[in-house]
């Protein structure tokens, strides 16, 4: 029981450290698969990468806006997890992972491009469906309309 306040005092610097490790290794993942597939990706300081493939010529969404897009996502070796198939769907931005209300944020109405997930601003450490912990997320994205 003596040792707990150091305990204490050093789960932050472990949680740190394990974090940071997480960071690192989903870097290495996205530059691996940015040589790989030859994207011209854009990193951002929270560890987002971002392709614009087709340039749009409408508003960008901000967290407060809806969106209408079309998406397919996948893990780094191919396997797809969620897709829109032929209808888009519509959803409040601010309402999914936080990679999603960042990277989309770089889109204009109309555009298209691929956003590449660390597992920090997705699911994190938490398995969700048939997506692994601590996985990197790649999403082919078209937004429609920012309503």
């Amino acid at each position: 029981m003596r040792y707990f306040p150091l305990l204490i005092m050093f789960l932050p610097f472990l949680l740190a450290s394990c974090l940071g490790s997480q960071v690192k290794t989903d870097r290495k993942i996205i530059k691996n698969y940015v040589e790989d597939h030859q994207l011209d990706a854009v990193e951002t300081e929270s560890g987002l990468w971002y392709v614009i493939t087709t340039e749009g010529q409408g508003a960008s969404p901000t967290l407060s806006d809806q969106v209408t897009v079309f998406y397919k996502g996948y893990l780094t070796d191919g396997t797809v997890f969620d897709e829109t198939g032929q209808k888009p769907v519509t959803f409040p931005l601010n309402a999914v992972i936080q990679g999603w209300q960042e990277g989309l944020q770089y889109f204009k109405e109309g555009g298209e491009g691929i956003l590449l997930i660390p597992s920090a601003l997705g699911y994190g450490p938490q398995r969700v469906g048939s997506i692994p912990p601590n996985s990197v997320l790649v999403f082919e994205i078209e937004l429609v309309k920012v309503n």
